[in-house]
């Protein structure tokens, strides 16, 4: 019995079962298999574990590194090992370590956007207003993406008949 089946690269290995045998039932259990066994007994095409019986697809493929070091131009480390416990996850380099910039705006930011999404309806849509946007915006400080975002974000909180309690909630 072999780890994986011949028809497939000799550079990959299937680990562990994580086929959800319980998601019928709205939970999480796996079976237990520790690795893809293929099974013999049946019919050569068949890809069906001998240990649970599941098709090699619920296996967790892993590539082994010395057939990335040909890729990579000798291997750079970029895959980290699995260490057991939960589904291995790959992180590649700081992508995973990065924080998204919270953009912060002044007081007096925050009431020229209220007053001027509020001239505008709280929509960007219209096309003969570009010009006044994008001046809008560099008066302003912030990018036209920022201002879209910010209004989005605020637009259910503001009511032009209730402005002046939206706008203390606003400014905070």
């Amino acid at each position: 019995m072999e780890n994986s089946s011949s028809s497939s690269s000799s550079n990959s290995v299937y680990r562990e079962c994580l086929r959800n045998h319980a998601a019928s039932l709205g939970s999480y259990a796996t079976d237990g298999c520790g690795e893809f066994t293929l099974d013999i007994d049946v019919s050569s095409s068949s890809l069906q574990c001998a240990a649970c019986g599941c098709h090699r697809n619920f296996h967790r493929k892993v590539t082994c590194p010395s057939a990335m070091e040909g890729l990579q131009g000798g291997g750079s480390g970029d895959m980290m090992e699995y260490s057991g416990g939960d589904v291995g996850r790959m992180e590649v380099g700081e992508r995973s370590s990065r924080k998204r910039f919270r953009t912060k705006f002044s007081a007096e930011q925050k009431e020229k956007m209220l007053a001027f999404a509020e001239k505008l309806g709280w929509k960007l849509q219209r096309r003969e207003v570009d010009d006044e946007i994008e001046r809008f915006c560099k008066s302003v400080g912030v990018t036209r993406q920022v201002f879209k975002v910010w209004m989005h974000n605020h637009k259910n909180n503001s009511n032009s008949s209730n402005s002046s309690a939206n706008l203390s909630s606003l400014t905070q």
